[in-house]
């Protein structure tokens, strides 16, 4: 009888003293699009959970207590940088209470010191210019090329945290790149004809995209980033979009439509809304996103 009893009490034991490195790491990321970028590289080994939603301007997240809670349990932090969480992280990292996703801990990770930044201001800026980023466009995830280059990021400090497991995350790695290498190609390909397509957006989102693309921004409805559009500036971003050729107007999926959709007929083109991010509770992957938004901005030159 007492065996019976010490038995199950050295197992409890067991699993309690075991190393950490048997168990999942646990990642939170700012947007979805790194948090499937993060199950892609990490597989099984990870747990990851995004703070914001797909359908979410990551700009403007509310800073939940359940939110401070996964980052509380969190070995890793995944961050789109650029200040683009500015107005809501810093609160969520106060109150997780988490020394190792700290800014400058090993479980911090700001992606975008992977990337070629774009629009980076060459002067002083200041709050009456808008919503401005000092450090440049924090929208690279719009780039196949920037996502790439996150993915090493990412898969490599996976590695430092959890080493028994780094072959795992660089075999992953390589598929993921192959897999996209492969379909960026075909993307490349599908587009070639229409490189120098002229297009307005609701906010300066596309610029990384419109880098890939070789397509070209005319102009941007907000008369200033993160100001509403009004009448005025429409009306002369309508004068010029026209006289410059303008094709689509482009606006992700959580902006108004009623301006946008006003534009698109005033210059007669297409209103082309995209779904800015993965769906990742909905089991989407990265490159499942990618191919259908893809196919939204094929769409247009197919009739």
């Amino acid at each position: 009888m007492k065996r019976m009893v010490l038995f199950p009490l050295a197992f409890v034991l067991f699993v309690w003293t075991s190393p950490r490195a048997h168990a999942a790491l646990q990642v939170v990321a700012t947007v979805p699009d790194l948090a499937a970028l993060a199950k892609a590289i990490g597989g099984d080994d990870v747990r990851v959970q995004p703070l914001s939603l797909p359908t979410q301007d990551p700009h403007f997240v509310d800073a939940k207590p359940s939110l401070a809670l996964a980052m509380n349990r969190a070995d890793l932090l995944l961050l789109v940088g650029l200040d683009l969480e500015v107005g809501w992280l810093p609160t969520l990292l106060t109150g997780a209470r988490n020394g190792k996703i700290q800014s400058g801990a090993s479980g911090y990770l700001d992606c975008s010191q992977f990337v070629t930044k774009l629009d980076v201001p060459t002067t002083v800026v200041d709050r009456s210019q808008g919503d401005i980023h000092p450090q440049g466009n924090p929208h690279y995830l719009y780039d196949p090329r920037a996502a790439a280059a996150v993915a090493t990021g990412i898969a490599a400090r996976l590695g430092e945290l959890d080493p028994d497991n780094a072959a795992a995350y660089r075999k992953r790695l390589a598929a993921f790149q192959s897999a996209l290498d492969a379909r960026r190609a075909h993307w490349e390909k599908a587009l070639a004809k229409k490189r120098g397509t002229a297009f307005v957006s609701y906010h300066r989102t596309f610029s990384y995209l419109a880098d890939w693309l070789g397509w070209k921004a005319v102009g941007f409805l907000e008369p200033k980033p993160g100001v509403p559009p009004n009448p005025k500036h429409v009306a002369g971003l309508a004068r010029s979009a026209r006289a410059a050729g303008v094709r689509l107007v482009l606006q992700e999926s959580y902006y108004p439509d009623a301006m946008p959709a006003l534009v698109a007929r005033q210059l007669e083109v297409p209103l082309v809304r995209i779904r800015p991010a993965t769906d990742v509770s909905a089991g989407e992957s990265y490159l499942e996103h990618f191919e259908r938004m893809m196919r939204v901005l094929e769409a247009p030159f197919q009739s």
